[in-house]
């Protein structure tokens, strides 16, 4: 039997996810195209958990558990609730058991790029779009046919047009981020992992990442274009402990949040298909990098089990409905959380 020709677009957790669980089952003509110059041209993000019943399966499924856990923060699952004005402790949750233990996501990014065959992934040369059947254009305006076009390529896909119409829109609500390192009275308050205080439509989240470094991000409504100075920022956060409003200093990156619509669905088209936030994007509350690479370990295993054919529909016959049904939960779980303000920015 030939091997099948397949391109992954996107060499993000989803995407390298696919690619190693395809290898592992024999896929030997599997290439990841990623626009980017090389895996260290941008930063990565922050920390993320991985939840027992769908990425710790995924890299289960890649061979990778044994060396993911000794990367994971297992005391990463510690959340603090602190009173918006005094930064006292008001609820704790100390870390337990293994359920969703945190790891850097360029930690594991790195250790997916590390085990695919070298060669796998093809840096500098993004796809700019795709067509039913497997044919794909890219960004230096060269074209390829292959038996299948895996779409792994974020939130602004480009492979998405070929099954969707469908675009990402605003959801009202941004996130606007600030880095820390080193800072004590931060790493206090934050504890092992995410501390959270709110008051009147205005939330403050921190996360301890790896190496004592904190990412913090001031969450609630605003325009779309809204783009705050520190000062602006801290004028909104008036009333707040001096302490919390430490989180809000230094560069900030503005972070408006997107989804796809309720449900996203398509009619299967041979030769092309969507994983991770390209098939459906969700607000950020802890799902998204586990459904990518839930997606992924279970199309590249379908594909093992029943071929490209049979196996990409088989795969989106229980990607589909999950999704909708997650999708159904964090888009109004988002707006709950960050409810209306008196006065919108």
């Amino acid at each position: 039997m030939t091997t099948p020709h397949i391109a992954i677009a996107g060499a993000g957790l989803g995407g390298l996810t696919c690619a190693r669980v395809l290898q592992l089952h024999g896929f030997t003509d599997v290439t990841v195209f990623e626009r980017e110059s090389s895996s260290d041209a941008r930063q990565q993000g922050g920390t993320i958990d991985l939840h027992a019943g769908s990425g710790q399966e995924a890299v289960r499924a890649a061979g990778l558990f044994d060396e993911w856990r000794a990367l994971a923060r297992f005391e990463g699952q510690e959340q603090r609730k602190v009173d918006h004005a005094t930064a006292a402790l008001v609820e704790h949750e100390p870390p337990e058991g293994d359920f969703r233990p945190e790891i850097d996501r360029g930690q594991l990014r790195e250790l997916l790029l590390g085990s695919l065959a070298p060669g796998t992934v093809a840096w500098g040369r993004g796809i700019s779009s795709a067509a039913p059947g497997g044919e794909v254009a890219f960004l230096d305006g060269s074209t390829g046919a292959f038996d299948l076009v895996i779409g792994a390529d974020g939130a602004w896909s480009r492979v998405r047009g070929a099954v969707s119409s469908a675009v990402p829109h605003y959801t009202g609500v941004m996130f606007v981020e600030t880095r820390h390192d080193h800072d004590e009275r931060l790493l206090d308050l934050t504890g092992q992992g995410t501390m959270l205080a709110e008051h009147e439509g205005l939330m403050l989240w921190a996360q301890r990442n790896s190496g004592d470094h904190i990412r913090a991000y001031a969450c609630l409504r605003a325009d779309e274009s809204w783009r705050p100075s520190n000062a602006e920022l801290l004028d909104l956060y008036s009333g707040w402990h001096p302490d919390l409003r430490a989180f809000l200093a230094g560069e900030l990156v503005h972070r408006p949040l997107y989804t796809l619509p309720t449900p996203h669905t398509w009619e299967h088209t041979p030769g092309v298909t969507l994983l991770g936030d390209a098939a459906h994007l969700m607000p950020p509350l802890g799902v998204g990098a586990n459904l990518a690479m839930q997606d992924a370990a279970e199309l590249a295993l379908a594909i093992a089990a029943h071929g490209v054919r049979d196996g990409v529909p088989a795969y989106e016959s229980v990607m589909l409905p999950r999704a909708a049904e997650m999708q159904g939960l964090t888009n109004p779980g988002l707006l709950d959380m960050v409810p209306e303000r008196p006065v919108r920015v």
